[in-house]
C-alpha cells in the first residue's frame, strides 16, 4: 500500500515537472520561431535586393530596343498625322488664295463698275486638269507639254493654284504645248492692280518677264500686283500674274506668282473666248 502511494506521489511530481517543462519548451519554441521568421525576412529582403541589382541592368538593356521600336512607331504615326494635316492645309490654302484673288478683283471692279448700267458679265469658265509630262526650258523657248486628251483649244488659259502660267499654243490628239509667260513669244495684256495702269507682259526667256508699253507717267512701285487686263479678249480680266520686283527706266521686271520650274499639274481654262486666237488649220483654210 505504501509502495502504491509512493509511486502515485512520484508520478504526480513527474507530471508537474512535465507541465512546467512543456511551458518552458513552448516559450522557447515560440521565441525561436519568431527569431527564425525575422531572420528569414531579412534574408528574403537581402536576396531580393541582390536579385534586383543584378536583373535591373539586364532589363534596361532588353527594354532599349522595345523603346526604340515604340519611338519609331510613334514618330511615323505622328508623321502620318502631320502629312494629313499638311495636305488639308494645302487644300485650304489653295481655296483661300483663290478666294482672296477673286475678292480683290471684285472689290476693284465694283468701284469701277458701280455707275455702269449695261455691264455684261463674262461667260462661266470651264476647265480640265492636265499633268505635265515634259518641260522645254532653254535659251530659245520656255514651254510645257501636258497630257490634255485633246479636250482643249488653242489660246485657252493655263493656270496653276496661284495664277496665270501661260496659254495653249499647240493642240494634238492627246498632248498639248503650253507656252509659258516667260517665253520670248509670250505677250499678255496686263495691268497694275492698284493703279489700273495697263501694259504688256513680254517674256524674254528669263525667269522674270518684262512689263512694256507702259505710260511714261505711270505710277509703279515694287510689290505692286500684276493681273490680266482683259484687253484684246485673249485673257479675261483680273487673273493674278505676278508682282513688280524692280522698276528701272524701260525695264520693269515682274516675278510670276508661280514657280514655273516645278509645275506638275496645270489647269486649262475655257473662258468662252473661242475664235480669238485662230488655230493654224483655220488660218491655212482662209
Amino acid at each position: 500500500m505504501k509502495r502504491r502511494r509512493s509511486l502515485f506521489i512520484h508520478l504526480s511530481y513527474i507530471r508537474i515537472l512535465a507541465k512546467k517543462f512543456a511551458i518552458v519548451l513552448l516559450f522557447i519554441s515560440a521565441f525561436v520561431l519568431m527569431l527564425l521568421n525575422k531572420t528569414e525576412t531579412l534574408i528574403v529582403e537581402k536576396t531580393s535586393s541582390v536579385a534586383t541589382d543584378m536583373v535591373s541592368p539586364l532589363v534596361d538593356v532588353l527594354v532599349v530596343p522595345a523603346r526604340a521600336v515604340a519611338g519609331v512607331y510613334d514618330y511615323f504615326r505622328e508623321l502620318k498625322e502631320v502629312y494629313k494635316d499638311n495636305q488639308a492645309l494645302r487644300e485650304e490654302n489653295k481655296k483661300l488664295l483663290d478666294l482672296y484673288d477673286k475678292t480683290r478683283v471684285l472689290e476693284i471692279e465694283n468701284k469701277l463698275l458701280s455707275n455702269l448700267l449695261n455691264y455684261v458679265a463674262p461667260p462661266e469658265a470651264k476647265y480640265i486638269t492636265a499633268r505635265v509630262i515634259a518641260e522645254e526650258g532653254d535659251a530659245f523657248s520656255h514651254s510645257l507639254i501636258a497630257y490634255t486628251g485633246g479636250n482643249v483649244k488653242k489660246g485657252q488659259v493655263a493656270l496653276s493654284e496661284r495664277g496665270v502660267i501661260g496659254r495653249v499654243d499647240q493642240v494634238g490628239q492627246m498632248y498639248s504645248k503650253i507656252i509659258l509667260i516667260t517665253d520670248i513669244n509670250s505677250k499678255i495684256p496686263v495691268m497694275v492692280e492698284r493703279t489700273r495702269v495697263r501694259g504688256i507682259l513680254s517674256g524674254d526667256n528669263t525667269p522674270q518677264p518684262k512689263m512694256v508699253f507702259i505710260p511714261l507717267d505711270a505710277e509703279l512701285n515694287v510689290g505692286d500686283r500684276i493681273v490680266t487686263s482683259g484687253v484684246a479678249g485673249v485673257f479675261p480680266s483680273g487673273l493674278p500674274v505676278g508682282k513688280i520686283v524692280s522698276v528701272e527706266k524701260n525695264n520693269v521686271k515682274i516675278k510670276p506668282f508661280n514657280n514655273l520650274d516645278r509645275l506638275e499639274y496645270v489647269r486649262i481654262v475655257d473662258y468662252g473666248l473661242d475664235g480669238v486666237i485662230a488655230d493654224d488649220d483655220d488660218k491655212n483654210g482662209e
